[in-house]
């Protein structure tokens, strides 16, 4: 009994320690600091919108805008909570199963080039410099990263059935970030680690080991910066839109907005974190308007399942196969139509002259 309440209390003080850093910790995605920004951010905007209207915003209102009633009684609303604590407690076992390590890709890509062109000679650049170049160099290769994992995970069937929990949100909150499967995740730090360790290797080569970049607690400075001022937002209610040629660079939260749509027009687009730079470069950008577009979030058709543990977490596994059997067809060249009539002979020779 001793041993089973001190394994218990062990437990409970990981658990508290990880969700200690998930809300404290200065590099943190999740930071208490950057939801108190997120919400700043939305009180000002609906505040300078009011304003404009020549209406008075009162406390009342504003928080009942800000956190509707309907949202507390929302299934959508209680799964998001419940797979925030399931993903922030197996977070360093999902990551451990990164199979493919950044920094040991960083390592062979400076190896392998020094060894195929010599040592980069020195460029000569001021340290600020050569740190704010990586700085943004990184930032820019984990955005397409970003950009190439989401798209992959709507585009290929066996990943869009466990990218598919995330679309099951029916309301948007900043938890719905943590509304991932683990299979998800696991690819998406696999993907991510390749674009990192590729670009960090060649930065290494070129300005030299050890230049390092911006960052705060482990973070890129400019992605913590899009978490403060839009990321928290992006799964939100709040309409807040970037248009114009800045509607291009920017991933402002109406744009994800719309890729939480249920409407087929807006399908397969805005696949940015931060950045809407490379769906406009690859054509899957969908811009929105200023004025605010009435949207249905969820998956059609939808369903209470998906807001159960079977749906979120045991189900995608067997959606998942049954797409991956479906594919092996298309993968495989079309076997001939014998005639009734036709010998072993014929098939044999009929099919090895099938086009491949």
């Amino acid at each position: 009994m001793t041993n089973l309440l001190e394994g218990a209390g062990n437990l409970f003080e990981l658990l508290a320690l990880k969700f200690s850093n998930v809300l404290w910790s200065p590099g943190s995605t999740f930071s208490v600091a950057s939801l108190l920004s997120a919400f700043f951010i939305a009180t000002t905007f609906l505040l300078l919108r009011g304003r404009k209207g020549k209406r008075d915003v009162s406390l009342r209102a504003m928080l009942r805008a800000l956190f509707p009633r309907h949202y507390w009684r929302s299934k959508s609303l209680r799964t998001d909570a419940g797979l925030l604590f399931f993903n922030v407690a197996l977070f360093s076992v999902l990551f451990g199963w990164a199979l493919i390590s950044a920094g040991f890709i960083t390592q062979d890509i400076t190896g392998g080039l020094t060894r195929l062109a010599g040592a980069m000679p020195s460029l000569g650049l001021n340290p600020v410099l050569a740190k704010a170049i990586a700085t943004v160099t990184l930032f820019l290769a984990y955005e397409l990263g970003y950009w190439t994992d989401h798209a992959l995970s709507h585009r290929v069937p066996f990943l869009w059935e466990f990218h598919k929990v995330h679309h099951t949100a029916e309301l948007l909150s900043p938890m719905t970030n943590y509304r991932t499967h683990p299979v998800d995740s696991i690819v998406f730090f696999n993907i991510e680690a390749v674009f990192l360790g590729v670009t960090g290797g060649v930065l290494n080569y070129v300005l030299g080991d050890g230049v390092g970049i911006f960052s705060i607690g482990g973070a890129n400075v400019i992605l913590l910066s899009f978490v403060f001022m839009t990321v928290h937002l992006q799964h939100s209610h709040v309409w807040i839109a970037v248009t114009g040629p800045l509607g291009r660079i920017i991933m402002s939260p109406a744009h994800h907005q719309l890729h939480h749509s249920t409407n087929s027009a807006h399908f397969n687009k805005n696949f940015g974190s931060c950045l809407a730079l490379w769906d406009w470069m690859f054509g899957t950008l969908n811009m929105p308007s200023r004025k605010r577009e009435r949207l249905s979030f969820g998956i059609e058709p939808k369903s209470s399942q998906h807001h159960t543990a079977l749906g979120t977490l045991v189900y995608p596994f067997l959606h998942s196969a049954k797409a991956a059997v479906r594919l092996i067809p298309a993968l495989s060249p079309p076997l001939p139509s014998p005639r009734a009539s036709a010998s072993g002979e014929d098939l044999l020779i009929r099919y090895v002259k099938q086009p491949r």
